[in-house]
């Protein structure tokens, strides 16, 4: 590991920054060095907080020459532009999922980045949970033999007050719904654990929350690899959050990943044993929130990358995938038919 450390600046100090910013300070490999935001005060008091410059225009930040790698943290219909921006001035760039809300524009992103020859690295934190991790090894070692079914439930709660908080919440130009927002990080696990999707159907609706997207919807996926998967999303859970979960179903094993997100293991068990049964009852963990804790792996995985050429946990091709499935549940809701991927770019 290089002595050096890497200067960082983050864009949108909103509800998830505070995970950036808690895993930037744990690397001794990064230094924070400017925060921005449209709202000065916030970005007042980030920038207060974490003692750094603070700035209410990106464009200005910018200008700054010490800035190497920007985490953006902005609404996602935002992360395109600022990404352009970002690598166009030779910056790595890390971005909050989705990465964006159209194929087109995360084409963009990826061409950007690869014509100025800097990184583009697309959150994906909850494939480092320790309990998802277990599972992917399982899968690796192809413990389930073949994979019948998974079935994926996330119901949350996001008051009307959540979507009040921010005018670009639930909006098509700049977030979606619960499946683009909330459960984007649910969708991308079942197709790292599963595999590529060929189809989806799907029924979405706007039942409760006075927002454009829907806070309600149901998909139902096949694989690739023949396994039947579906996903049913809601954000109008009474009181609180309920449940983040994960059940595979497979000829030689079955596995239940519970809690609010997916962080206990409630069911593990294969035919064949292996040395990771002694580890699937220790595992399990307390998060403070439903983001896990999986950013400061994440970060260190960064790290790694531009320091010493590991490879990438998730890239923008990579990052694309579960936005490709998303738009493939919208384009069936949308149409009330089945959809096969790949899709056109749009």
């Amino acid at each position: 590991m290089a002595d050096r450390k890497i200067k960082i600046a983050l864009v949108g100090c909103g509800r998830i920054s505070v995970n950036h910013f808690e895993a930037i300070q744990n690397n001794p490999s990064l230094e924070l060095v400017a925060v921005c935001d449209v709202n000065v005060d916030r970005a007042r008091e980030a920038g207060d907080k974490w003692d750094v410059s603070f700035y209410d225009s990106y464009e200005e930040m910018l200008k700054r020459t010490d800035i190497e790698l920007i985490t953006i943290c902005t609404p996602s219909g935002l992360h395109p532009h600022q990404t352009v921006m970002a690598a166009e001035n030779k910056i790595h760039v890390i971005t909050e999922k989705p990465m964006a809300i159209s194929l087109k524009d995360a084409n963009k992103m990826i061409q950007a980045c690869d014509d100025n020859g800097v990184k583009l690295f697309v959150v994906k934190q909850n494939r480092l949970n320790s309990t998802l991790q277990l599972v992917k090894r399982a899968v690796d070692k192809n413990r389930f033999g073949k994979i019948y079914m998974v079935s994926v439930n996330v119901f949350w709660q996001r008051p009307q007050s959540y979507y009040d908080a921010a005018s670009w919440r639930g909006t098509w130009e700049l977030d979606g719904g619960a499946f683009m927002n909330q459960a984007s990080h649910y969708v991308d696990m079942m197709e790292w654990l599963i595999g590529d999707v060929e189809k989806v159907y799907a029924i979405t609706d706007t039942m409760a929350r006075d927002i454009e997207a829907e806070d309600t919807g149901s998909a139902v996926l096949r694989f690739k690899n023949g396994a039947i998967g579906n996903m049913n999303v809601t954000m109008l859970t009474y009181p609180r959050n309920l449940a983040g979960n994960l059940t595979i179903l497979g000829e030689k094993g079955t596995v239940v990943v519970g809690g609010t997100s997916v962080n206990s293991i409630d069911k593990w068990d294969f035919e064949d044993s292996d040395n990771d049964d002694e580890l699937a009852a220790n595992v399990s963990y307390s998060p403070p929130s439903v983001y896990g804790f999986g950013h400061i792996g994440y970060y260190q995985n960064v790290v790694d990358v531009l320091f010493n050429g590991a490879e990438q946990g998730t890239d923008g091709n990579e990052g694309k995938k579960s936005l490709e499935v998303i738009l493939a549940i919208y384009q069936s809701a949308r149409e009330q038919k089945e959809i096969k991927l790949p899709l056109i770019e749009n």
